[in-house]
């Protein structure tokens, strides 16, 4: 249990990192595109070697591969694309708070294409999310930058499509081979779209190459695969719940290394965003854990009736 918990706040904290390593490759002439193409290139080699070298491939259907290049080449592509440009306009804090909006999301996207009910508690505990991010964003007098804000907003919006679309899929497959198609279908929407608007460039320093490396690596590798075998260990509702310390880590060394501060106003509403996105998963948890009892009980009784 504890090896668990440890797995998930090393991936948390892992990932709060990339922001930091991207504003430190930024500063030394790596575009967008560079970035997210080489990432997604060096994690996909990293995936696939590991899966030759322990013989992980499993056989996948031609819906399965279609899924993975929706989930590559179109949903990952912009859910990173949206993301890692937001923070070149407002601080990486905030856009790591604002991303922590997609449970919202999820919740309302699975009410809408899943049928699922929405109760009146997840309806308050989105309420608290929302009402948490307007503290964060202040008052239209502090001057915060509306494209950033909306480019962090369509991140947090396109990774919940991402969540709907890959949720199914990803429990008929292996994460890691999950992880590798779709890196490499990233890899490959992102040497496209740097080919035809002439973004590539791979003539800038040392930081530069270190800091993609430490995001492909660190930000990528290391924390996808302990954040699945933290899976594995505590189950999914507190490896969401624990995932949360995510944004705390991006403030705490955005403040230490990129000298930004937030306002205790902020903070708290930082605060409260987070707490609004565990009730949700909390609620949406006990919501499929009724409903499972639920059916489990009618066909027991349809069991005892047939006999």
């Amino acid at each position: 249990m504890y090896l668990g918990y440890f797995l998930i706040l090393l991936s948390a904290t892992a990932f709060g990192l990339m922001p930091i390593f991207a504003i430190y490759s930024y500063d030394h002439q790596v575009s967008v595109n560079t970035l997210l193409f080489l990432r997604f290139s060096f994690a996909s080699i990293i995936f696939f070697s590991y899966l030759f070298m322990k013989k992980g491939f499993v056989s996948i259907t031609k819906k399965q591969f279609f899924t993975f290049f929706l989930l590559g080449s179109v949903l990952y592509t912009l859910q990173s694309s949206f993301y890692f440009s937001s923070i070149k306009y407002i601080p990486a804090s905030l856009a790591a708070l604002i991303l922590y909006l997609y449970p919202v999301f999820v919740a309302i996207l699975s009410f809408f294409v899943n049928k699922e009910k929405l109760t009146k508690f997840m309806v308050i505990s989105m309420i608290i999310s929302l009402f948490g991010i307007l503290l964060v964003l202040g008052t239209p007098t502090d001057h915060m930058n509306i494209f950033g804000i909306s480019l962090a907003l369509g991140a947090a919006i396109v990774y919940s499509i991402y969540i709907i679309v890959g949720g199914r899929v990803t429990l008929q497959v292996p994460p890691l081979v999950t992880s590798a198609f779709i890196a490499l279908f990233a890899a490959i929407s992102f040497l496209i779209v740097g080919f035809s608007t002439n973004t590539l460039q791979f003539h800038f320093s040392i930081v530069g190459w270190l800091s993609i490396l430490c995001i492909s690596i660190i930000s990528s590798v290391i924390s996808m695969a302990s954040f699945f075998a933290g899976i594995k260990l505590i189950g999914p509702t507190k490896s969401a719940i624990l995932s949360m310390v995510e944004p705390v880590i991006t403030i705490i060394f955005s403040t230490i290394l990129l000298n930004e501060n937030m306002k205790l106003l902020q903070l708290m509403g930082g605060a409260i965003v987070l707490l609004g996105a565990a009730l949700v998963v909390i609620t949406s948890e006990k919501k499929k854990l009724i409903e499972n009892k639920m059916e489990n009980h009618l066909q027991y009784d349809m069991m005892n009736n047939g006999k």
